[in-house]
């Protein structure tokens, strides 16, 4: 079972280091050497977007708590630096980038690498529940609801 979860580790890593490639504009996803140079490149193309399409102040609003961590790392690896104001939700990012980057780079790459990584997260979610807690990992049963169901104060959210 160990051997699975290193190997599903290893695929999402390899997914991940040919989605920034395919971001970078380069036609191969090699090693440590070349994700640098791929991260190097998007870099130079968004020094180049910054001289004729200057950063405008955006918000990102992110939808998990994962989600965010990801897109916190890439804001990071290019170099642009997340903030955000008191009293915005914690999963509200700001950030001042151009437009057209957003748009052609770093949205994209973050849906991509944001649906690998949910894939993989709910993977180990459910090989850890069904292992550890209990098997069965059927939805509930969906009922009629009952004239006059009480909307009650019993309400408790994840």
């Amino acid at each position: 079972m160990a051997t699975n979860a290193i190997d599903e580790e290893r695929e999402l890593l390899e997914t991940l280091a040919k989605v920034e490639a395919l971001f970078a504009d380069t036609g191969f996803a090699g090693e440590r050497t070349a994700a640098a140079s791929a991260m190097e490149r998007i870099r130079q193309r968004l020094r180049r977007l910054q001289e004729t399409d200057q950063p405008v102040e955006m918000r990102f609003s992110l939808g998990s708590p994962w989600s965010k961590k990801l897109f916190l790392a890439l804001l990071r690896r290019y170099e642009i630096s997340p903030y955000r104001y008191s009293g915005q939700r914690y999963t509200t990012v700001m950030a001042r980038v151009p437009r057209r980057f957003v748009d052609e780079t770093l949205w994209p790459e973050f849906q991509q690498i944001n649906s690998d990584l949910n894939r993989y997260l709910n993977v180990i979610t459910d090989r850890v529940i069904k292992g550890a807690i209990f098997a069965d990992d059927t939805d509930a049963e969906t009922r009629a609801a009952p004239a006059g169901l009480p909307e009650g104060p019993f309400t408790l959210e994840g």
